[in-house]
């Protein structure tokens, strides 16, 4: 950051003051102006606009210059009224589907860094996995202008898709790979990682898995990954019971309960493969609580990447999704499609990765099974 001489500062604050007491005299609710904010500056009120919106453009001292006389008046730039000028309100509608844990933050993220750098900004919604509160949200963005918007997932209303399409608003999907983008998306296969998770189990012997996912209602990136178990035990000759598989709150105690309420029903269960790590991470401390050994008496496998599966005892087997740069790529596409600029691929596949951990780690590996599996 540039200094500012300490008398151009003090020079401010006197100006400042000096306008604000000739304000009390006339117009009391007038709002302070640009023009006041390049006064005090010392440059022109193009040149604010310019170092406002477009800081890159501006030198350094004059962006200090420039942020010290906003902070000194407590100007509030008119974002409406340059929305109408340049027809652009810099501004992205982003929608997730929960709060509750870190996963959606870890996209976000990428979104948000991405957008930054070309001084666009995010407003956050929250649609609680619920379509018609998407569309809401929607509905809301829209009517403040919004520039592009940012789903995620692929489970939408009619509706939420004609506003959308009718508009040409520039939409991307994300965390799903669906076959009908409203406009783009960028995402993973659901079912191809959890199809090679179970495949991964099963060549480690593992004949009787189980399945918890988070609930699948209005959501299809916890319905497809279902189905890629589902394929997989078909295909491996795996126990296909359906007592084997359940739905469970995103939260540790649901996931301990479930896990007991499993144990009732199947105690001779040899292996979780949890969609989510967060109910893995419940699961896991409470096998240990009841004195199961994990992996021996228990494989535990998750789904998400986060940092707390390399850090857990045993540590966990996990699928690790690219979510920062799934994010940072969705903010990408949407400012090319701002810009006028069609992406390649109207799907991009960021593809993911099983991180084996030691809680899945038995060596029972019989070659006969090995070769049934490959």
């Amino acid at each position: 950051m540039v200094p500012v001489p300490l008398d151009y500062v003090k020079r401010l604050r006197y100006e400042t003051v000096m306008s604000q007491d000739e304000s009390k005299s006339g117009e009391q609710s007038r709002r302070v102006g640009i023009r006041e904010v390049a006064r005090l500056a010392g440059v022109a009120p193009m040149t604010v606009s310019r170092a406002l919106s477009f800081p890159h453009l501006v030198s350094p001292e004059t962006r200090e210059k420039v942020d010290a006389a906003v902070r000194l008046t407590g100007y509030i730039p008119n974002k409406l009224a340059s929305s109408f000028s340049s027809n652009h309100t810099r501004t992205i509608g982003a929608i997730i589907p929960t709060l509750r844990n870190s996963v959606a933050a870890a996209f976000t993220d990428g979104l948000r860094n991405t957008l930054r750098l070309h001084g666009y900004h995010v407003l956050l919604g929250n649609s609680d996995f619920e379509p018609v509160d998407e569309e809401a949200l929607i509905s809301e963005f829209l009517a403040r202008r919004v520039d592009g918007i940012y789903l995620t997932g692929s489970t939408h209303t009619d509706r939420t898709r004609r506003m959308l399409r009718d508009n040409r608003i520039p939409t991307v999907e994300i965390a799903s790979l669906p076959e009908d983008p409203i406009d783009m998306a960028v995402g993973f296969s659901n079912f191809g990682a959890a199809y090679a998770v179970t495949r991964m189990l099963a060549s480690q012997g593992f004949r009787k898995i189980a399945l918890f996912t988070t609930f699948t209602r209005h959501n299809e990136r916890q319905s497809e990954r279902r189905e890629g178990f589902r394929r997989a035990v078909a295909e491996f000759g795996l126990d296909d019971d359906p007592q084997l598989m359940d739905e469970v709150a995103m939260d540790l105690k649901q996931a301990a309960l479930h896990l007991r309420q499993l144990l009732d029903r199947r105690p001779d269960i040899e292996a979780l493969f949890c969609t989510g790590d967060f109910i893995a991470v419940g699961v896991l401390l409470e096998a240990q609580r009841l004195g199961l050994r994990v992996p021996e008496d228990l494989a535990i496998a998750g789904f998400d990447g986060m940092e707390i599966a390399d850090n857990l005892n045993p540590s966990l087997t996990t699928v690790q999704i690219p979510r920062y740069e799934i994010g940072a790529r969705a903010g990408t596409m949407l400012l090319d499609r701002i810009n006028g600029i069609r992406p390649p691929q109207a799907v991009v596949d960021m593809g993911f990765e099983i991180v084996p951990g030691q809680s899945t780690a038995r060596s029972i590996l019989a070659g006969q099974e090995a070769d049934k599996v490959r």
